[in-house]
């Protein structure tokens, strides 16, 4: 216990800096992938059987592919096809491998979030569609003003659940070379010749990262299940 200790204190400013990426790289990926989830969810319940079809294609392609693989097909298939990240540092930080990996978690958040937004979306009864539509709302105007107002409600709480999961997941990014706090426990081991003491540290910092956000979506989802009842 003293030598995790120890390594702690010792690398300190090294794992706030990993935690640091882990971070901005969950935070974005949940971000825009929520952009794109939206918008092949709205693809899947738009009735248009082509755009219901790319967009159920890829769901299930993303959903069936292991993050590590889509993040080095990101990393070096881009490239390969003459697609170049941009090559410079920003803030200490090298922008090349944090775009290609926040692209590649992006991509994977929106098939999920795609799902969570739709089933949001569909958990409101039909006949609230119908009513608004009746009173000469058009089938766009109905969806923002009465169907959406209502899906956030169940929509925020497992987006939340969403960047807890990109939380841990953004530990994949280590294999393309990001600085995140998985590279940094194996920066440390190499430095330290200690394997052990590195992965408690960062054990602990993704324990506390997920506790702190899941503890504020409990809070959120009280507050909003107050307001329904209001």
């Amino acid at each position: 216990m003293d030598i995790v200790l120890e390594t702690a204190i010792k690398y300190n400013d090294i794992f706030m800096a990993g935690a640091k990426i882990t971070i901005i790289i969950s935070f974005l990926s949940c971000f825009f992938g929520l952009f794109l989830g939206v918008i092949l969810a709205f693809m899947k319940i738009s009735g248009v059987k082509i755009l219901q079809a790319v967009a159920a294609v890829y769901v299930e392609v993303i959903r069936g592919t292991p993050v590590l693989v889509q993040i080095s097909l990101v990393f070096f298939g881009l490239p390969f096809l003459g697609i170049q990240f941009p090559n410079f540092e920003i803030w200490g930080v090298d922008f090349e491998r944090l775009s290609a990996g926040v692209l590649a978690l992006i991509l994977n958040s929106g098939a999920y979030q795609c799902e969570i937004v739709r089933s949001g979306i569909q958990s409101i009864h039909k006949g609230q569609l119908q009513a608004a539509m009746s009173l000469g709302f058009s089938k766009w105007e109905s969806m923002v003003r009465i169907i959406i107002p209502q899906a956030i409600r169940n929509i925020l709480p497992v987006i939340g659940n969403e960047f807890v999961t990109l939380i841990k997941e953004s530990s994949q990014v280590s294999v393309i070379g990001m600085a995140d706090l998985m590279y940094t426990a194996a920066t440390i081991q190499g430095i330290s010749f200690q394997p052990f003491p590195p992965l408690v540290i960062v054990a602990v910092y993704y324990f506390v990262m997920t506790f702190f956000v899941s503890s504020c979506l409990r809070v959120l989802e009280i507050r909003l299940k107050v307001r329904s009842v209001r």
